[in-house]
């Protein structure tokens, strides 16, 4: 299974006897950044989000946790602290270009998606290789390799391996496009999906319900800076979408899909409110407490 991580800034300015951006062989732990490095690096990290609409909110999150560590080194078991987070890596004795990857801080495939689902729900969820995470006690829904592209959402992993070893793993972002740590030399970066070669297939990841979180039901439904459909509009939802509810609250009461409701709920990762008649429960959620 390959494992791969990200540097920090040395202490020392090394030289590279190849540069870093498709070779293999760096010699040097870090490369003095330039005007071009760091603009190539702001340009992936700008491409780098969720390119598709209908994730979960944990997934759309562990795309942005994934995305934030874009121009991380890949290190060869990176990732694989006692806590979810950048670690120095190993050699990987099948692979010379990871002679460095003890010197570099960073993410091999697997710690890269055990930190972003960390972030984005907490706690330790994907815990292990490739291997575990692609059989995760978590995973909701599985995709074949004939399946393509075409079912994934943002947020899914797709894995690579055969005869039942997953050696590589990375984060779906839509559009045909993945966020990786993909092997020692190089650095997290977006990808277009392989779809070729040992291509596995892909899982989508419901890591077990955090209390307060609900599902959403409709489509294009929009949530507002306040409890009331005449303030801003905020985000819509084009479909079914996990969020998580801190309160609920008695507004303005609201008329939509055959149904009246004055009840609104706060969502706090959208900064935003949604009535309750597109949340899935009862009128007044159960288990939600009143907003102050």
């Amino acid at each position: 299974m390959a494992m791969r991580r990200t540097a920090v800034a040395a202490v020392a300015v090394l030289t590279l006897l190849t540069t870093w951006g498709g070779a293999h062989h760096a010699t040097a732990a870090a490369a003095p950044k330039t005007a071009k490095t760091t603009k190539t690096a702001k340009t992936a990290a700008e491409a780098c989000g969720v390119l598709a609409p209908g994730a979960s909110t944990a997934a759309e999150q562990a795309v942005g946790a994934a995305c934030e560590q874009i121009g991380v080194w890949y290190t060869w078991g990176g990732g694989h602290g006692q806590r979810p987070g950048p670690t120095y890596g190993q050699v990987d004795p099948s692979d010379p270009d990871s002679a460095h990857d003890p010197e570099r801080l960073g993410f091999d495939c697997s710690g890269l998606v055990r930190y972003a689902y960390h972030r984005a729900v907490g706690g330790d969820p994907l815990p292990g290789n490739a291997y575990h995470q692609f059989h995760s006690p978590h995973v909701q829904e599985r995709f074949t390799a004939a399946q393509g592209t075409a079912p994934l959402l943002p947020g899914d992993l797709l894995a690579w391996g055969s005869g039942g070893s997953i050696h590589h793993i990375a984060i779906y972002l839509g559009a045909g496009k993945m966020v990786e740590a993909r092997e020692s030399g190089t650095r997290i970066t977006v990808s277009d999906v392989r779809l070729g070669g040992d291509y596995a297939g892909a899982v989508r990841i419901a890591p077990a319900t955090a209390p307060g979180t609900f599902t959403t039901w409709g489509t294009d439904v929009w949530t507002h800076e306040e409890p009331s459909t005449g303030s801003p509009r905020v985000h819509r939802f084009p479909g079914p979408t996990t969020v998580r509810i801190e309160c609920q609250k008695h507004a303005q009461s609201v008329t939509a899909e055959g149904y009246t409701n004055d009840a609104w709920s706060y969502l706090p990762e959208y900064g935003a409110w949604i009535t309750n008649i597109y949340i899935k429960g009862a009128a007044w959620l159960d288990g939600v407490p009143t907003c102050p």
